[in-house]
């Protein structure tokens, strides 16, 4: 029954069937310490092993080296030391400081284990053998890959791939008037103070920016309007457009929606004939600077600006 669940829902339960596996190593770890007589329990074997290596170690020496949580080492040591396992010498009032090193007991066990290791390390060898696929070199690849990026990074990559698909950039139309306003008032009110040329420019983009040659595009999430921008016509020796008046609804954010903007208003002013795109922001806008440099955009100075909020000018050239 439990491979027809694992088949049903597929790699989306990886976490719950390595539980599984894990359940059954553990679960025939402890069979091999009965078959050996060997008074451990299997989740005591990382320290068991690395205490039969060294003399002494503290116990944050020890969890660094085995990877496991403080809290977790210090309930293993209080189990073996109440097994007459393990001695420990105090040297201060932080327990976790104390030097811990196997008793006299737990030592004359120390042959019998390794003999036990080399018994369990030549049958999974053999079972490496048997299989197709190599699951030791398999973990270490995977942990490798994971830790370049994580699990969780990735499966939010994929939701934003998922979601970003059902994004359309559409050109502007007079019904979309109020959400071009909204949506750019809502950004520069949270950080800024709205200023004399956003209210004419966000009244009336018809004639402030269409009628002068720009263009605006609008971001439809599931239908409805979550994003902007403007390609703004310029007169200017330097710059054909600027990228303008971009926002995206906090209730869209990461779904690529800025990405989606940018790209499509780039393409329109390529498809005018332009070859230089200008920009200007605040470096308090974090993920819209790294977005205008992931896109190519470089940063310039000298330039003058109407808005006060300005600390940052780029050009890109296409």
């Amino acid at each position: 029954m439990e491979k027809i669940f694992y088949t049903r829902t597929g790699k989306t339960a990886l976490g719950s069937r390595l539980r599984m596996l894990s359940a059954l190593f553990t679960e025939e770890a402890g069979k091999i310490y009965e078959q050996n007589q060997l008074p451990l329990k299997a989740q005591w074997f990382p320290v068991f092993y690395m205490l039969s290596q060294n003399e002494k170690k503290t116990i944050t020496e020890i969890a660094r080296e085995i990877g496991h949580s403080q809290p977790s080492v210090s309930r293993t040591i209080r189990e073996m030391t109440a097994k007459g396992l393990i001695t420990e010498n105090k040297r201060s009032g932080d327990k976790r400081q104390n030097l811990v090193a196997l008793s006299a007991k737990g030592r004359t066990l120390v042959p019998r284990m390794m003999d036990q290791c080399t018994d369990v390390d030549h049958a999974v060898e053999g079972l490496i053998q048997e299989a197709v696929h190599d699951l030791w070199k398999a973990i270490e690849e995977w942990e490798f890959l994971l830790e370049q990026k994580s699990l969780s990074r990735r499966v939010l990559e994929q939701k934003k791939q998922r979601e970003s698909n059902l994004v359309s950039i559409v050109s502007y139309e007079p019904g979309y008037k109020a959400a071009f306003r909204s949506l750019n008032e809502a950004w520069i009110s949270q950080y800024f103070e709205i200023e004399t040329k956003d209210t004419r420019t966000l009244s009336n983009p018809g004639k402030y920016i269409l009628e002068k040659g720009g263009f605006i595009l609008v971001a439809l999430y599931k239908g409805e309007p979550v994003g902007v921008c403007a390609l703004i016509k310029m007169n200017d020796p330097d710059y054909d457009y600027e990228l303008a008046k971009m926002a995206v609804a906090p209730s869209a954010q990461g779904k690529n929606i800025g990405f989606l903007l940018a790209n499509a208003i780039i393409e329109k002013a390529k498809e005018q004939g332009a070859s230089k795109l200008y920009l200007e922001s605040n470096t308090r806008l974090k993920p819209a600077i790294r977005l205008y440099y992931k896109l190519g955009f470089k940063k310039i100075t000298n330039r003058p600006s109407p808005y006060k909020r300005v600390n940052i000018q780029m050009g890109l050239d296409l």
